[in-house]
């Protein structure tokens, strides 16, 4: 989601094709992520999973690279989440990606459907672990379109930012363009030992902050140093959505505090009932790591259209984890992101205050006014300099951090008002 502000309308301005394509040059291979990635090996043994088909050039074009690449429709293994990768995460696609599918229950195909091609900003800061692991590819966002067994996709290329056209190479494709079917599976089963069932519940419940005088000692003096922590809202934790943690890597990454949040929409669609939210976070999960390389979930949080809160990026609820949302500001901060695209529609009430009730009690935690300013240091980015301190609002949208659409126009707009309730929620 990482359309440059001065030109985020740049791929949907794009005309849509109107010929109808030409049989790849080579049939489509389903293949599992390579045998050296720590994902791949436990592939086999998780609920769902992803086929991967490897583009092929369309029409006159049989060279990869060209300008137009691609599947004729064909019939696959259900899914319900779909986007495209390529070899080269610093490689950006310049064009339009469309999709359409057919519908397990009724057979019948969608109209195409255009997927988000600027999607690198949601990434690891440069330079970390993460970033530079030789597992990352660069990819679209992903596009919910529930459970499917039918496919098509085209991609097309358009001339780069400020390149003017010379012939049929002057845009060419990323290579290794694959096509990523995702199935989210049922929820990853219970853990065997009952201990650690019992200590990991489904959901979290809404938690009212005890008065100073009735608290214990420890939990006294931090009220008294931070007197407008919110109360913690109802989460549902990764258990509760049915995260397979053998996906993602071992181990936890933390950063010093949490002193901004930045809201983000997922750009998978508004087409989900909020009974099917958990299903859209397993496929992201699986797209975030098996797809696009990462070593978890990027977000530390996700809220659904109802309001419902779900626990994001592994590490505690109420730690500074490490996300991989905000290109450049990952370090200190936490991305929060609606499940939905808010380009032209309008996030919902309950949403909204779902976001001001998250954000009043985490970084209150660590004393911040949701009305506020703070500053962060820039990890590198499009906006910034690697280095430079930047002045943010505790609240901000994705696109403070980084020249990009998100989290869409609508939801942007309605910032000001998730500030405003969650100071409120505060006491302020």
């Amino acid at each position: 989601m990482r359309g440059f502000l001065a030109s985020s309308t740049g791929v949907t301005c794009a005309a849509a094709l109107a010929l109808p394509l030409a049989p790849p040059a080579a049939a489509a291979t389903s293949s599992t992520p390579p045998a050296t990635s720590p994902t791949a090996r436990s592939e086999a043994h998780a609920p769902g999973g992803t086929q991967s088909l490897r583009l092929a050039p369309l029409a006159r074009d049989r060279v990869p690279g060209t300008a137009e690449q691609g599947l004729r429709r064909q019939d696959v293994r259900q899914f319900s989440l779909v986007g495209v990768v390529w070899d080269s995460p610093a490689t950006e696609l310049h064009g339009r990606v469309e999709v359409r599918t057919r519908a397990t229950a009724t057979g019948t195909w969608s109209g195409w459907q255009e997927l988000e091609t600027h999607n690198a900003d949601h990434a690891a800061d440069p330079g970390t672990p993460e970033s530079a692991s030789g597992r990352v590819r660069g990819a679209t966002a992903p596009l919910w379109v529930g459970e499917s067994d039918g496919v098509e996709v085209r991609v097309r290329a358009s001339d780069a930012p400020g390149t003017a056209r010379s012939g049929p190479a002057a845009a060419p494709l990323p290579t290794g363009l694959r096509l990523e079917l995702v199935d989210p599976g049922e929820a990853a089963p219970p853990p065997t030992n009952r201990a650690r069932s019992e200590a990991e519940p489904s959901v979290l419940p809404a938690r009212t902050a005890l008065p100073a005088r009735t608290a214990r000692p420890a939990r006294a003096a931090r009220q008294r140093a931070e007197p407008h922590a919110g109360a913690r809202p109802a989460i549902t934790t990764r258990r509760g959505w049915g995260a397979d943690e053998k996906l993602r890597e071992k181990g936890f990454v933390y950063t010093k505090k949490v002193k901004t949040a930045f809201v983000h929409h997922s750009a998978t669609g508004n087409n989900y009932r909020c009974s099917q939210a958990p299903s859209v976070i397993r496929s992201i999960y699986r797209y975030h790591v098996n797809s696009t390389g990462w070593r978890d979930l990027g977000y530390n949080f996700l809220v659904d259209k109802c309001g419902n809160i779900y626990e994001g990026r592994a590490g505690g609820v109420s730690k500074p984890v490490l996300g991989a949302h905000t290109l450049g500001f990952n370090a200190n901060s936490m991305g929060i992101a609606v499940l939905g695209t808010y380009s032209s529609k309008k996030p919902s009430s309950a949403a909204l205050k779902a976001i001001a009730r998250l954000t009043a009690w985490k970084v209150g935690l660590y004393g911040m006014n949701p009305r506020g300013k703070t500053y962060l240091k820039s990890g590198g980015g499009n906006l910034y300099r690697k280095g430079r301190k930047v002045r943010l609002n505790v609240i901000s949208g994705h696109r403070d951090g980084f020249a990009t659409n998100c989290p869409g126009k609508q939801l942007y707009a309605k910032l000001g008002t998730a500030r405003s309730k969650a100071a409120a929620y505060q006491g302020r």
